[in-house]
């Protein structure tokens, strides 16, 4: 058997666990990703890890290469434009979404026009500032290529449909978004601060719970939670809230709560926490000093659980990624009794 394209299929329930081994024996293909297959999971591996079957697989999927736009410009840049250019960007369906060092802003046009380029199956380029305001609206602007920025991006099996002028989408949060398409079969769950689905929709689509209350403020992106519920055939799971996750979050039916919003989570802890049963488990996501982690967090948790009379067993902390210099994005789980 030809040793490039060989996977191990496991249940998906067993994908995290499988893919964590294969990378600690040093038999993980980073070139490939793993491939979702109904129930089943393919976890690329460069040799059969003991104990594991093996197949060959027919369509593989390979992560791009980075390109190096350099080369697009050649000698029509000076040195330190260069040095500045981007080494990397999002791709969001058919949405290119680039942050530009500010000092070479001048070149946007043609940077835009050479990711064009590189990704023809692409129409938009957009630079992306970041995200601001209550909404976390994200501030972009279309520097090259169609005006009309709607796209659906696919990803392990569930589609989004978005328009990143003007809803939020972080790449970096894929792996967290994967593991919530883990959890929750059979549960009620309740996703306050829902966006467009981000953990809704994998969960509803891989884990079947009996119910996801998705509560989300913001009108566009609860605009696309409602039609992506309908595009992802989960209809009779997903009950789409509209409103603030202060008040509209419902008391004591949770099995499981996610609170999937960074920087003033801590705030809403109280509405997590009274959505659960006994024993409900409370998925907290917050911004945190990287010194402070995960100690706050979890004192977070602990005083919100006291002022509610309740308690809280930690069960699990994730870094789920870098989110500016000096500041973690992480996650607790933590059950609360």
């Amino acid at each position: 058997m030809p040793r490039e394209h060989l996977a191990v299929p496991v249940p998906r329930r067993e994908a995290q666990r499988t893919l964590q081994r294969a990378r600690r024996l040093g038999l993980l293909d980073p070139r490939r990703k793993t491939v979702s297959k109904g129930e089943m999971v393919e976890i690329p591996v460069t040799s059969a890890p003991p104990g594991m079957v093996v197949v060959l697989q027919n369509a593989p999927e390979f992560y791009e290469t980075i390109p190096d736009l350099a080369a697009f410009f050649g000698e029509d840049i000076c040195a330190e434009e260069r040095n500045l250019l981007p080494r990397g960007w999002s791709i969001l369906g058919r949405v290119i979404a680039v942050k530009i060092d500010p000092r070479i802003h001048h070149l946007k046009g043609k940077i835009g026009d050479a990711l064009l380029a590189i990704y023809p199956r692409c129409s938009s380029v957009l630079l992306d500032r970041g995200v601001a305001g209550p909404f976390r609206e994200p501030d972009r602007e279309l520097i090259a290529g169609d005006p009309a920025t709607e796209t659906v991006h696919r990803e392990d099996g569930v589609a989004f449909k978005l328009d990143p002028m003007k809803t939020m989408f972080s790449p970096g949060n894929m792996r967290e978004r994967m593991r919530m398409g883990r959890l929750g079969r059979g549960e009620t769950v309740v996703d306050m601060f829902a966006g467009i689905g981000y953990f809704t929709l994998p969960m509803a689509v891989h884990s079947r719970p009996k119910r996801i209350f998705a509560i989300e403020i913001n009108p566009v992106a609860f605009g696309y939670l409602v039609e992506n519920v309908r595009l992802n055939g989960v209809d009779g799971i997903v009950v789409p809230i509209q409103g603030d996750c202060a008040v509209a979050t419902p008391k004591g039916v949770a099995d499981r709560a996610v609170m999937g919003y960074v920087g003033t989570t801590d705030r809403y802890l109280d509405a997590g926490i009274a959505a659960l049963r006994t024993g409900g488990v409370l998925h907290y996501h917050q911004t945190v000093p990287e010194r402070l982690y995960p100690e706050k967090l979890e004192e977070d948790l602990t005083e919100a659980a006291e002022r509610a009379g309740r308690s809280v067993q930690i069960e699990r902390r994730a870094r789920v990624k870098k989110y500016s210099p000096g500041m973690l994005h992480a996650v607790i789980d933590a059950r609360v009794k």
